[in-house]
């Protein structure tokens, strides 16, 4: 088997609509990572960059399982995380998505969480290797939708998995096996939900590995450009191929782009990026991050506050969860109940433990009855403005009646036959 190593490159781009860079990215000859951090202001930029900061730790010769380390580093990177909520309430929601590659000198270790990708190009086969933690890749996997319909879906951002600083979301945990000139892309969804499937892989076969990059990057922004954009990618080459001068990587220097790289951080394995934390003298000095999130003196009071506000918010959303069922049993629509056609009360929605409709009336109308494009629409619900839009509805459809068959000539009753009768003389009495 061919030993291998491989060439790497990370870039980003704040994109079209954003003021600040939320991802973070990182690439050295032992690690790949990104992380597409979330929560609004400043949070998301500290959710990426620590979390990245964490795992980056990783960077240099390993004495033990490569997977088991990075399972440890995303448990301890997401504990950084709950200690930053703890300190500082203000940044509470705050996450970050999470792909890491860590390389053990034949396969990777793979850590995944949240809707940022990896793919894998073999040849021109392009791959995706995670799997989106979103509402719409559940919708996907139940058949409910196509791939298509989810680039449109109006909640495709939604993210059920992410790195929170709670233990309730793990990650993803796998080995990758590279073989001979693949080529693997990192990157945030501000480069997936921007370009398609096939324009990516098209930019990824690009002559160098830089200019995927810088192709990758371009085809986001003229996509639109609505959020952060970082690609973070490795191609394979044998081992001890002479560096190519004309790649960034030709130094064999880790290469720091995003949110992660604006912040000073001590360095870890062969980073050059930050200040060690360790002087020559062997004194320990601070982290400037540790000092940013010191605990803060907290006010006698802080709890009452807290407490009035958890009430007040609780009345809040009790009040607006009893107004919003009385608006939804104001709602109608058709559907089908029991292969009948019925009108609901209240609205279509899953919600688990809770009924926001019920049938309100059953017609004798049979779904079989109906063409296949409004069994269909009867099947998803029909939305109605009142009960009479929606037994309007029921009026207005096309119920095909099915035509009464025409006796056939062996089951004919045979036709009615006279037998003549002889005619009765007359007796005539003298």
């Amino acid at each position: 088997m061919t030993a291998l190593s491989y060439r790497y490159v990370a870039l980003t781009d704040t994109g079209l609509r954003r003021a600040d860079n939320e991802d973070s990215g990182y690439a050295s000859d032992h690690l790949l990572v990104i992380a597409d951090g979330m929560g609004g202001a400043a949070a998301g930029e500290i959710a990426s960059s620590e979390t990245l900061h964490v795992i980056r730790q990783l960077d240099r010769d390993l004495d033990i399982d490569a997977i088991d380390a990075l399972d440890r580093a995303v448990i301890d990177a997401n504990q950084r995380l709950a200690d930053i909520i703890a300190r500082d309430p203000a940044v509470e929601g705050m996450g970050t998505t999470l792909d890491a590659l860590l390389w053990d000198g034949e396969k990777f270790a793979f850590a995944h969480i949240g809707d940022s990708r990896v793919y894998r190009l073999r040849g021109n086969d392009l791959q995706q290797i995670s799997t989106d933690h979103t509402f719409v890749q559940s919708l996907i996997d139940e058949g409910r939708i196509s791939k298509a319909e989810a680039r449109t879906h109006p909640h495709r951002s939604l993210i059920l998995r992410a790195m929170l600083g709670r233990d309730d979301n793990g990650a993803d945990l796998s080995w990758v096996q590279p073989v001979l000139g693949d080529r693997y892309l990192l990157c945030s969804d501000g480069l997936s939900d921007m370009v398609e499937d096939p324009a990516i892989a098209r930019a990824l076969g690009a002559e160098t590995i830089d200019m995927a990059a810088t192709e990758l990057i371009r085809l986001a922004l003229e996509g639109g450009g609505v959020d952060n954009v970082t690609v973070v990618i490795a191609e394979f080459v044998e081992k001890n191929t002479e560096p190519d001068e004309h790649l960034s990587c030709s130094d064999g220097q880790p290469q720091l782009v995003g949110a992660a790289a604006s912040q000073q951080r001590p360095r870890t394995g062969n980073a050059a990026a930050g200040t060690d934390t360790t002087r020559t003298d062997g004194e320990q000095t601070f982290d400037p991050e540790e000092l940013r999130y010191a605990p803060r003196p907290p006010s006698r009071r802080r709890w009452v506050r807290w407490t009035a506000g958890l009430v007040v918010l609780a009345a809040i959303l009790a009040a607006a969860g009893y107004f919003a069922y009385q608006w939804s049993q104001t709602q109608y629509y058709v559907s089908d109940v029991g292969g009948k056609v019925a009108v609901y009360r209240g609205v279509q929605a899953d919600i688990p433990g809770i009924t926001l409709s019920h049938v309100d009336e059953t017609t004798e109308i049979e779904l079989t009855s109906l063409s296949e494009f409004q069994r269909r629409e009867i099947e998803d619900g029909i939305e109605a403005s009142s009960k009479a839009d929606a037994l309007q509805t029921i009026k207005e459809l096309d119920v095909i009646t099915p035509p009464t068959p025409a006796p056939s000539p062996s089951t004919a009753p045979a036709p009615a036959t006279t037998t003549p009768t002889a005619a009765t003389p007359a007796v005539w009495t003298p």
